[in-house]
């Protein structure tokens, strides 16, 4: 951007920047008592303090003109609602790489009663570190709002926020693969890794890996960050096989509060770089780029699909019971992933994969369960009859064979002039830009499937699916993973409680992108309240199970009132001492991230 279109956006920006004014869902958090000594708050535009034009301007002079001010598109349907133009923008918010692609934008568009998207009041395109830096010593020194962003799929909208720079990594997206890896500072074995920009996201980092003839622990949906997930603990589809991607981390560049370039590894920083493995982004630092160590590529990985609908209720608790036993017996190991899902209309929903078999291998596994239901006279029916799929793995992830093979099972970027690689799984086309109105998770502990517990397991099941879908995500839950990948995963942030844990329970509801204020595409609150009621009802039978129950901090309750033990239990002491050493006073802030409880709702007051 030249210096004289960009001195003429930060001129009109007081103006037009009503953001903090028109209510996200966040508090200011200033105090009640005017003889109070005031807290220390962050500058937003048109307040004294807010950097002038010239001071935007070095900036900018800076980062090598990537500063920019955001305009989100959005704006146009705003006053013609109706036009041509808008249409088009919404059936664009439908691809997760144009919302990516768009700084304004976020892949959650928001949720109900807690918060929604909205820009930040000017980004950095960051290309490298000393971007980073650069944007990061400027906040600081000028007391603004931060905010980072790479994939954007925070359900909690830690990756947005009105009246803030924002540091955007999207254009930090290459991946290496080295062959021989040793971490700075470390005298270890060598290993093959992969070194991987904070703007790439999963699909980049799979396809590298596999092309190596290797696999990477990373998330399931091919358009989330890597930086992100691997921050916030990171399950993927093969997790009870290759554990956790914040266990695969062997190093960290990340630039710290006061601007400085860090390695981060076991040798250097270890405190930092243990912060880093699951304690959540945006609260320590910005990492810039990450090394994960890759595994031996699985010769074949394939999936099952399908439906059961039970024709009453007894018959449905039969099939929970069933299923359950099954699952114990034959699917608890590092071989399946996925999830089962139980809903209101008495029917069972199949999503699972492996790895490490083939399709007739797989089909063995699963006969003495379809044999019993075909035993049962009239009370099931193969509502979808199951469907085994399997592949070669090194194609698993490489969309031009996809494309060829599969094309059902992905979609691609339909913008004209996208690289024909940008693809994503087809299944995952509803949440992006989805409005939420409610999502909760509960780590399920492996003892609830002995004999002696598991009866109570079928009914919280049972009585939770009465209320809303309830869902057991296996592959979120390390409990029959390798001892190895267990003992790596316990040397993490992340909650203890998911190590114990055979799977993460989910119920959540969402409806389609939604802009308060837009005509045409308000979201429906009274639908989202009474979801949301029957959501913390259904919960509410699974968690009667487990005493302090944890959850999965990118899964979990946007209002969960004791978030630092369910995200993190016994392991956030030692964040709050990582916060302390690194980011004193709190330069980075997300909901309910490692220090947020020093700071009002919104991040812009600090409360002590």
């Amino acid at each position: 951007m030249n210096r004289r279109h960009l001195l003429q956006l930060i001129g009109g920006l007081p103006m037009i920047s009503t953001a903090h004014a028109q209510g996200t869902g966040q508090g200011t958090g200033q105090g009640a008592n005017p003889g109070a000594t005031p807290p220390f708050r962050r500058h937003r535009p048109g307040e004294p303090g807010w950097p002038t034009a010239a001071e935007w301007e070095t900036l900018n002079t800076r980062v090598q003109g990537r500063l920019s001010a955001v305009q989100s598109p959005l704006d146009a349907c705003r006053s013609a609602p109706t036009s041509q133009e808008c249409a088009t923008l919404f059936r664009r918010l439908k691809n997760p790489w144009y919302i990516g692609d768009t700084p304004a934008l976020t892949q959650t568009s928001g949720w109900a009663d807690a918060w929604t998207s909205a820009p930040s009041a000017y980004c950095v395109a960051a290309r490298d570190a000393r971007d980073v830096a650069a944007a990061v010593t400027f906040a600081r020194e000028h007391r603004l709002r931060l905010v980072v962003k790479g994939g954007g799929h925070s359900y909690q909208g830690t990756s947005q926020a009105p009246d803030s720079l924002l540091v955007w990594t999207r254009q930090m997206n290459d991946v290496a693969f080295d062959p021989a890896f040793v971490p700075q500072g470390c005298s270890v074995t060598p290993q093959p890794a992969l070194s991987v920009g904070a703007g790439a996201l999963w699909l980049q980092a799979y396809g590298a890996a596999a092309k190596a003839g290797r696999y990477v622990q990373g998330g399931g949906c091919l358009t989330v960050g890597v930086a992100g997930l691997v921050q916030s603990g990171g399950f993927g589809s093969f997790s009870k096989r290759f554990g956790l991607a914040a266990a695969g981390l062997l190093e960290a560049e990340v630039v710290t509060a006061d601007g400085q370039v860090r390695i981060a590894n076991a040798c250097t920083h270890p405190d930092l770089f243990w912060g880093l493995k699951g304690g959540g982004g945006g609260s320590l630092g910005v990492v810039t780029r990450l090394t994960l160590r890759t595994h031996a590529l699985p010769e074949v990985v394939g999936a099952v699909f399908g439906a059961v609908k039970a024709n009453s209720d007894a018959a449905f608790r039969r099939l929970i019971d069933r299923f359950m036993a099954f699952y114990r017996d034959s699917l608890f190991n590092p071989r399946w992933g996925e999830q089962v899902r139980f809903r209101r209309d008495n029917t069972m929903m199949l999503s699972m994969v492996f790895q490490g078999l083939d399709r007739d291998a797989a089909m063995a596994v699963w006969r003495p369960l379809l044999s019993w239901i075909a035993d049962q006279g009239g009370d099931y029916t193969l509502s979808e009859p199951p469907v085994f799929v399997a592949l070669p793995a090194r194609f698993f992830w490489d969309p031009a064979f996809l494309k060829q093979n599969a094309p059902q099972v992905i979609l691609n970027d339909d913008r004209p002039g996208a690289p024909a690689d940008n693809i994503f799984w087809s299944s995952n086309l509803g949440e992006a830009g989805w409005f939420l109105h409610a999502y909760q998770s509960t780590w399920m502990p492996a003892s609830l499937l002995d004999d002696q517990r598991r009866g109570q397991l079928v009914e919280a099941l049972f009585a939770a699916s009465r209320r809303w879908q309830m869902s057991l995500h296996f592959n979120k839950g390390l409990a029959g993973a390798p001892p190895e990948e267990l003992a790596a995963a316990r040397d993490t942030a992340t909650n203890p409680a998911a190590v114990e844990a055979f799977a993460l329970a989910i119920s959540a509801a969402e409806g389609p992108p939604a802009f308060p204020g837009l005509t045409g595409h308000e979201p429906n609150l009274d639908q989202a309240r009474a979801n949301a009621s029957n959501i913390t009802a259904a919960m509410g039978e699974m968690r009667k199970l487990v005493p302090e129950p944890g959850a999965y901090v990118s899964e979990s309750n946007y209002f969960e009132e004791n978030w630092s033990r369910a995200f993190w239990g016994s392991n956030y002491p030692r964040l709050q001492a990582v916060k302390q050493k690194y980011d004193p006073d709190g330069l980075f802030f997300v909901h309910h991230g490692v220090g947020s409880e020093d700071w009002s709702a919104d991040g812009f007051a600090r409360r002590r």
